[in-house]
């Protein structure tokens, strides 16, 4: 009776590696988001005579939607809203980042 003896071959480098669930990295990254209500320019003198009460008018109306960035890129514009107590933003249009 002959026996065959089996071929065992070297591992490879992604035999090696463990096995991947169905999750991915990149969800457990974290990012900053942040809404930009509007901007202003003013002088630096302008801008160090600020104190508290100071109004600082932006360069947007009410009603105008918000900008959200993602890492200081713009990701997509929204309306301001109110969750409970909180401030939140609706998101209304994502940016296309190829149009840019």
């Amino acid at each position: 009776m002959a026996t065959t003896k089996k071929e065992e071959k070297p591992a490879t480098q992604a035999e090696n590696l463990p096995v991947a669930s169905n999750s991915s990295p990149l969800e457990d990254m974290e990012v900053e988001v942040s809404i930009e209500l509007g901007r202003s320019k003013m002088t630096l003198d302008s801008a160090l005579s600020l104190t508290e009460q100071s109004l600082v008018e932006l360069d947007r109306l009410v009603g105008d939607p918000v900008d959200v960035r993602i890492n200081g890129k713009l990701y997509a514009r929204g309306e301001v809203v109110t969750v409970s107590e909180n401030f939140g933003v609706r998101l209304t249009q994502i940016i296309d980042a190829n149009a840019a």
